[in-house]
């Protein structure tokens, strides 16, 4: 297993006990044999809003970094993966974010692989570049309020 695999391994495992973790980053790299810094590219990677969790920083002699996941019933969920969107969104995060909602049972099977496919590129390949983000964000929007009812 790399590095890698194995810090988000034990970060996800300090999180099943509460929900939250709090990390002071260089002891944490130095009781695992690792740089600092390949702790942070972790968690900027894996422990996202689009994953569904909340990383809060905090600098100095005491400082730490604190991981929470996200809880959340399912309508709430979506609207905040709704709102997190904004007017335009990429393929990547609008992939991460389907992922994590079908991940968190929050989609199903079928309505997640409907959704990858109406938001790849590749569905939207007829449409302009500078305004295919925009239609993707206004098509996945519109098919999570429509999973609400």
């Amino acid at each position: 297993m790399n590095m890698s695999n194995e810090i988000a391994r034990m970060i996800l495992s300090m999180l099943e006990q509460d929900g939250f973790t709090e990390i002071q980053r260089n002891e944490f790299a130095q009781s695992i044999g690792c740089v600092p810094s390949q702790i942070n590219y972790v968690i900027s990677s894996r422990f996202t809003p689009e994953h569904g969790y909340i990383v809060e920083s905090r600098r100095g002699g005491g400082g730490y970094i604190r991981i929470q996941r996200v809880s959340y019933d399912k309508g709430a969920a979506l609207m905040h993966v709704i709102n997190s969107i904004g007017s335009q969104v990429d393929e990547a995060t609008c992939r991460a974010h389907i992922k994590n909602l079908n991940y968190r049972e929050l989609l199903g099977d079928e309505v997640s692989r409907i959704a990858l496919a109406i938001t790849s590129d590749s569905a939207l390949r007829m449409i302009d570049p500078p305004v295919r983000d925009e239609v993707r964000a206004s098509v996945f929007k519109h098919l999570l309020l429509n999973c609400q009812k």
